[in-house]
């Protein structure tokens, strides 16, 4: 197969996935993300490996482009980047505690958890025990007055059923699915701040 087969191939892949999203679970995923925003809560974003970096990046874009033209701004922390605080967390504790203990600390009721996964947790399919560190954020999270958006791919995992709503990407590419968390990502975020900087 040629190299423009080959480009072509992948996004026509891209276009098919995206056109099967299931829309309105998106936008119920927004609507917890903006009530937390109404409601002066915080966001902690949490994910493994190009997870993480979605977690980072969607913090980031919540804090700083979402929140422009704002007169209060979202208040977001992705709980991967205190890179010390990770690394002793793992070093004492094991990786399996690196977003629990974090959040023992931080969370409050009300408060959200957006947790990124490819493959959602142990899943039906063959992804093992993946994730666990997130999954155990998410019932800590859960069993004390949180709200769970999750962002999945696969058949989505213990994150499809664990989350308050979770999007699942129809995708059984790991490139795939975390090429379309970021377009997800960067769709909630046009629509937040829309929503944040309408005149009241």
């Amino acid at each position: 197969m040629s190299e423009q087969n080959r480009t072509h191939d992948y996004l026509v892949e891209v276009s098919e996935i995206a056109g099967k999203l299931d829309r309105k679970t998106i936008d119920r995923a927004i609507g917890i993300i903006y009530d937390a925003w109404i409601n002066d809560k915080q966001i902690f974003t949490i994910g493994n490996g190009g997870s993480a970096s979605t977690a980072t990046h969607f913090a980031c874009d919540l804090n700083k482009w979402v929140s422009d033209m704002a007169e209060r701004k979202f208040r977001a922390f992705a709980l991967v980047d205190n890179i010390p605080l990770v690394s002793a967390l793992t070093n004492d504790n094991g990786w399996s505690d690196i977003y629990y203990e974090q959040l023992r600390n931080f969370f409050r009721v009300g408060d959200v958890v957006v947790a990124i996964s490819v493959h959602g947790g142990s899943g039906s399919d063959k992804a093992g025990a993946w994730s666990q560190n997130l999954l155990k954020a998410v019932k800590y999270a859960k069993d004390n007055g949180g709200k769970i958006v999750g962002l999945s791919g696969f058949d989505g995992g213990v994150l499809r059923t664990a989350a308050d709503e979770c999007i699942v990407v129809p995708a059984n590419s790991t490139p795939h699915v975390e090429g379309m968390h970021l377009v997800i990502t960067h769709l909630m975020c046009e629509q937040l701040r829309d929503r944040i900087s309408a005149p009241s």
